[in-house]
């Protein structure tokens, strides 16, 4: 980026208005507190849920060694705490006085962490911690549909089981427009209790968006009593896929601009094609890396014509099956990287006329998940289609930023000259909690997404 350009240049500033009035500082008194709605306290239950674990995980893990270390004195002293005696110079009250320091050293860090801070927030970044992919997922849909009155809540929500993350990235294309469908997770024998908790929270009736059904039921869930069910039967990655697809296709009432192809056998080159169906509409398909799965082939020739993007190398989707897509009458371009990291990063950037993120400049969202984490991805869909629409990129460690992706993260990092309220900011949701991706690696995210000088006005 040139120094003598900055990247908000071509921004027209808005009309200044009169110079606003710093008030002084006051000590507001204290006040009664409103009754708190039903629904926020549903969402707060979901949070406090989240952070807890983060915090037991902060605790109880690996991570309570480094917090145990980065706690004692900078001077590499080891302090037994109530077993050191004091020295015979020492005075009851200089030894106390000394306990007292200890104390106040270590307070910040023990109420940072009862916060929940860094590790829920930082300025830059936004963590959905969960212990599980139901949280998680609940978690998101509680973020992007607030519900407390009903236009915040959806018209229906898509289930998948927690054991299908092939039918979960697909059904990243549900919550698309017109139908707004956000993913929860379900199980064979019955609902987990956070889908239960967003559901009450939820509260979606079904309309004319959805159909009429209040949830879209994909494999083998339990649909809770009372809620009227769209059903895809449960099946193979294709053919689930392929289910999807056509519901999409029937509730929509067009056929897609385009179709994602991804693989069926490396969810971590499958994964971001969740979070651009959430986008675009644009559904996914799946194949076998050597042969092309048969539902995916009778969605191809149902939609003829409709252009193909496949994810990944030819490890994932190889190129004789890139053939027998184009002797269906159908061109296909494939978009990919040599690992994962690297190729959602291309997925990011790709443009090809109205399909792709073309994410390579300043000013925009991202989700960030582990590649091992499918079903994480899949939860966050919901987050790439509102708010700072984004695409989702992946980390392959729990503790170190991938080179690749500080790269990125680096040609996109937002700057200013002279004012940074006319700025651009990225802002980037982690999604799973600090033994997927450390609360080290999201402070370095953070670090790289700040807001930075880039020059000085002539």
């Amino acid at each position: 980026m040139s120094a003598d350009r900055p990247i908000n240049a071509d921004v027209t500033p808005p009309e200044e208005g009169p110079e606003p009035v710093a008030e002084p500082k006051t000590t507001p008194a204290p006040r009664r507190r409103s009754p708190i709605p039903g629904p926020i306290k549903l969402v707060a239950v979901l949070v406090v849920i989240a952070v807890g674990f983060i915090v037991l995980a902060i605790i109880g893990g690996s991570g309570s060694k480094k917090r145990d270390d980065s706690a004692a004195p900078s001077t590499g002293t080891t302090v037994a705490k109530g077993n050191a005696a004091p020295s015979p110079d020492s005075s009851s009250s200089s030894s106390e006085s000394e306990s007292e320091s200890e104390s106040s050293e270590e307070a910040p860090s023990t109420d940072a962490e009862e916060l929940g801070y860094p590790a829920f927030a930082t300025a830059n970044t936004t963590r959905i911690g969960g212990s599980d992919p139901a949280t998680n997922a609940a978690a998101t849909a509680l973020a992007v549909f607030p519900s407390t009155n009903e236009k915040q809540r959806p018209v229906a929500v898509a289930m998948v089981s927690t054991e299908d993350w092939a039918g979960a990235i697909a059904a990243g294309v549900l919550m698309a427009e017109p139908i707004r469908a956000p993913l929860l997770f379900g199980e064979a024998e019955g609902v987990p209790g956070a889908t239960k908790a967003a559901l009450d929270s939820l509260r979606p009736q079904g309309g004319a968006a959805s159909g009429g059904h209040a949830v879209l039921a994909i494999g083998d869930v339990t649909v809770p009593s009372g809620m009227g069910a769209a059903k895809i039967k449960a099946g193979d990655a294709a053919s689930e896929a392929a289910g999807i697809a056509r519901l999409r296709d029937r509730l929509a009432g067009r056929k897609p601009e385009a179709i994602v192809l991804a693989s069926s056998s490396e969810p971590a080159y499958a994964a971001p094609a969740a979070a651009y169906a959430a986008r675009s509409g644009d559904p996914v398909l799946f194949t076998e890396a050597e042969t092309l799965s048969q539902p995916t082939v009778a969605e191809l020739r149902r939609d003829e014509g409709v252009p193909v993007y496949a994810l990944g190398p030819s490890s994932a989707i190889s190129g004789e099956v890139l053939k027998e897509v184009e002797e269906l009458g159908t061109k296909v371009t494939r978009i990919s990287g040599s690992n994962p990291v690297q190729s959602a990063i291309s997925f990011a950037r790709y443009e090809g006329g109205k399909f792709g993120w073309h994410v390579a400049d300043p000013g925009h969202g991202f989700v960030l998940s582990r590649s091992d984490a499918p079903l994480e991805a899949a939860a966050a869909a919901p987050l790439s289609a509102s708010g700072s629409w984004g695409p989702l990129l992946v980390t392959d460690s729990a503790d170190t930023l991938p080179s690749e992706l500080r790269g990125y993260f680096l040609d996109v990092k937002p700057g200013y000259t002279t004012d940074p309220t006319r700025a651009f900011y990225n802002h980037i949701w982690i999604v799973g909690d600090t033994g997927q991706i450390s609360v080290e690696q999201q402070a370095e995210v953070n670090e790289i997404a700040e807001l930075a000088k880039i020059g000085t006005q002539e």
